[in-house]
């Protein structure tokens, strides 16, 4: 028996992206995170598990920190996760542009790192 725990759908206005105009004007993101833990127990002790409220936090900072590469995000989120929460045994962390500007109508562009 293991354990998920998820936060879908944090909304951000960042400023990532290649071009300057992306990282002055800024784009809608939407961030999810799903992590795996160990075998579930009947502690009621929160440090036993990952406090979502704390993954949260990470995720909130490094979408305040301007990447040009969506990749350079999630890969910061995904070793941050991994360096503050030993519990976590696996996950995906996922997250959506929405809107890019690619000359057409596109809803989104999606940068997904399982690990």
């Amino acid at each position: 028996m293991k354990t998920n725990i998820s936060l879908d759908g944090l909304h951000f206005h960042a400023f990532h992206g290649y071009y300057e105009e992306e990282r002055v004007m800024g784009n809608p993101f939407i961030l999810h995170v799903n992590v795996e833990l160990g075998p579930a127990t009947d502690s009621d002790n929160i440090s036993d598990t990952v406090n979502y409220e704390h993954l949260y936090e990470i995720c909130k900072e490094e979408m305040e920190n301007t990447q040009k590469l969506l990749e350079t995000v999630v890969v910061h989120i995904v070793e941050r996760l991994k360096s503050r929460f030993s519990q976590i045994l696996s996950g995906t962390v996922t997250l959506e542009k929405i809107g890019p500007q690619l000359g057409g109508h596109v809803e989104k562009a999606t940068v997904s790192i399982s690990f």
